[in-house]
């Protein structure tokens, strides 16, 4: 291709940029009509590209005139049906971006059922109407902000899967915002208000976890991402407290003295018991506005005091002890478990025996996860559970007060980058591959920009959960047209999210990289890259730009898809129908947890704005010393890390385990039951856990792809 090198000439693109001519993509355009007819033959390749270069004169171009040049000159050519490929390709192309656009067709694949979108969410139960609504006012979404909201260039780039703008179905056509840390303290000590009711601050715990569980329907009605409560032992002490002083003033009108603290704590126990039993069930018996048991997360596990045991204690048991008559695992709230030296990761520290639980219930129903306290303090400032399932904050003092701040603080959305397609693009060329790098970011750059302003557009009587009533710390004045102090000053997260490391690094070194110290430094100078981008745009903006592992969802088969479409069946890259989830290691690989833990360990220092580890196991509920083991030797090394374990059950024959996968969903290995209702089936999707049997996952999860169920719950 030396003989192109000097082609200066501009391109007009679709979206109305210019770009400067790439002969390369000529020649990989034919070059893959040729492959497409099983033809290769690459002095065909250079030739037909330079004569096509020769051909076009000098000045600005646009894409019409270069596509008919190839045309003209493959149709004269020795190969007239790679021309017929060509031509149809580019027609298919040019339908699709059109129909990506269009709200008819849109709303007319969900009413064909179309399983792409209606069980893109695990989580989201489609056959039920306020879903199905939500779906359709999604579609309708989707095609006005692709055609009529973004940027063209950033609608461009999203369609051709260059980038991928998150939750099409809520923002722009809403100014809404993403997830979020509720701020329960305030809400719960100064009131706040739900449509026409004014709510006081609770007297007793089981008051205190009915109005968060309000909060939370509210919160997730209001946004469309996942919402958290920090520090939930800490939060409900002072409430238990109150339980506790009611029962001393009764029993010191009917209990001797002797026994009075003993029956208190022991009527305070119950209470703080069945309020967060209570907890669980409205939970996840919920609905948002979208159709959806909103996706919370509860934080819990380093209060030392006698309540806040108390509630920890009661949030594991709970939660072992299962929903409904026959156990089923509850899906949410997701829980996490604060693990710190000193107060509860060794045998001599004084919640020591706390630890012991959580080990229990995590063998038996995946949750909890676990923060290492130290490692997540040394990564983003402070102490803090994700808002959702891995959205991170870093630390941030308020400047009106010089107070470190977390609880309030909200994330304004994602945008993705294909990292693989930028690897395949640039043929082992480094440079070629920055060069790209640079190129898209400055696209997801106008996509983030765009998305934060338009979260600026609301105001307060949008989401009065949100802004005036203290779910995002502020409060609002009366008559206030303005949300924009809730977001500015680096208060708020934008995240710059990324997939497929591995696959990257495969298309430079191959498919074994992971052990070669050079390919994985290439795929740290990625995210370090990144992070640069985010430091440079913080550094212009007044929003915290943040890199973001991002849970890949439907991601690992849509970019994968997209890519197979264009460049075909790369070895151990397109070929496998996924991407690899951020910076994972290969999930086709056996390694031990050790192993995978030391590996992903260099990632997250430079992917602060949301991370997670994952290590698979075999059933562990009689060995929760193997799980504690891990957990240990992952304190100092990695901050954030879920457990991945068979917990399936069935109701008919008793098994225990993990289910076999079926063509359908999962099917219990010892006598066949794969009946949603006598069996309970649990699988890690997207950082929460799902249900597939009931509610079954495509695009790269479950069911569709059952034989992958393994390598995919690694995956998500």
């Amino acid at each position: 291709m030396s003989l192109l090198s000097g082609v200066s000439t501009l391109v007009v693109k679709r979206d109305g940029r210019t770009a400067k001519f790439d002969p390369a993509k000529i020649y990989r355009a034919i070059s893959a009509a040729l492959l497409s007819r099983g033809i290769e033959d690459h002095d065909f390749t250079a030739a037909a590209t330079a004569d096509v270069v020769a051909s076009l004169s000098g000045g600005e171009l646009d894409i019409p005139t270069i596509q008919k040049a190839v045309e003209d000159r493959l149709m004269k050519s020795e190969y007239p049906e790679v021309a017929r490929a060509y031509i149809e390709y580019r027609h298919d192309r040019d339908v699709e971006r059109e129909r990506a656009m269009d709200v008819q067709y849109s709303v007319g694949r969900l009413l064909r059922r179309d399983k792409t979108v209606v069980n893109e969410n695990a989580n989201k139960d489609a056959t039920v109407f306020n879903t199905q609504r939500d779906l359709t006012a999604g579609s309708v979404a989707k095609a006005y902000a692709l055609k009529e909201l973004l940027p063209s260039h950033v609608a461009n780039a999203h369609i051709k899967g260059d980038i991928h703008f998150h939750d099409l179905d809520y923002n722009p056509f809403q100014p809404m915002t993403n997830c979020c840390l509720i701020d329960i303290p305030s809400m719960l000590s100064e009131g706040f208000q739900i449509g026409n009711a004014r709510v006081e601050s609770p007297r007793s715990i089981n008051t205190a976890t009915a109005q968060i569980a309000q909060i939370i329907a509210n919160v997730a009605s209001s946004q469309y991402g996942g919402c958290s409560v920090d520090r939930t032992d800490e939060v409900l002490a002072p409430f238990a407290r109150i339980n506790y002083d009611k029962h001393m003033a009764d029993a010191e009108v009917w209990v001797a003295e002797d026994k009075r603290e003993e029956y208190a704590m022991a009527k305070t126990r119950k209470d703080i018991y069945d309020a967060m039993q209570s907890l669980e069930y409205e939970i996840n018996t919920l609905y948002s506005s979208n159709g959806q048991t909103p996706f919370v997360t509860l934080g819990f596990g380093l209060g030392e005091g006698v309540f806040e045991r108390e509630i920890q204690k009661a949030i594991l048991a709970v939660r072992i002890g299962g929903i409904g008559k026959d156990r089923h695992t509850a899906i949410f709230p997701k829980l996490v478990f604060g693990l710190r030296r000193g107060v509860n990761l060794e045998p001599s520290d004084p919640n020591y025996d706390i630890k012991q639980l959580a080990l229990e219930c995590s063998t038996k129903r995946m949750y909890p996860d676990v923060i290492s306290y130290d490692k997540l303090t040394d990564i983003e400032g402070d102490y803090k559970v994700p808002m959702g399932c891995r959205s991170f904050l870093p630390k941030w003092i308020d400047p009106t007060t010089g107070e470190a701040v977390n609880a309030g603080r909200n994330n304004l959305g994602v945008v993705t980058l294909n990292i693989p397609r930028i690897a395949i693009e640039a043929r082992g060329d480094k440079a070629k591959f920055w060069k790209l790098v640079g190129e898209r970011m400055e696209i997801l750059k106008d996509a983030l920009l765009f998305r934060i302003r338009r979260c600026e557009e609301a105001v307060p009587e949008n989401a009065p959960i949100l802004y005036k009533h203290g779910a995002l710390g502020l409060r609002a004045e009366e008559g206030a047209d303005s949300v924009k102090e809730f977001f500015r000053g680096h208060r708020a997260t934008a995240s710059i999210g990324y997939i497929g490391l591995y696959e990257a690094a495969t298309c430079f070194y191959g498919p074994d990289w992971e052990t070669d110290r050079e390919a994985k430094e290439f795929t740290l100078d990625i995210v370090r890259t990144l992070n640069h981008y985010a430091e440079e745009w913080r550094a212009e903006y007044p929003y915290w730009f943040s890199v973001y592992a991002t849970p890949s969802e439907s991601l690992t088969d849509r970019f994968c898809r997209l890519d197979r479409e264009k460049f075909g069946d790369v070895p151990d890259v397109t070929d496998k129908d996924y991407y690899t989830n951020s910076y994972h290691y290969d999930v086709r690989k056996k390694i031990t947890p050790f192993e995978k833990i030391d590996f992903e360990s260099e990632y997250p220092q430079y992917s602060k704005g949301g991370f997670i580890h994952y290590c698979e196991y075999p059933k562990l509920t009689h060995n929760t010393k193997a799980l504690e083991t891990v957990w240990d030797y992952a304190y100092d090394r990695v901050a954030y890390l879920g457990t991945n374990t068979p917990i399936d059950r069935c109701y008919e024959c008793g098994f225990e385990g993990e289910f076999s996968p079926t063509a359908e969903g999962f099917a219990c290995p010892d006598c066949g039951n794969d009946d949603p209702k006598t069996c309970d089936v649990v699988k890690r999707t997207c950082g929460y856990l799902g249900n597939p049997q009931r509610r079954p996952m495509v695009h790269g999860r479950h069911t569709e792809i059952a034989s992958r169920v393994k390598h995919m719950d690694e995956q998500e």
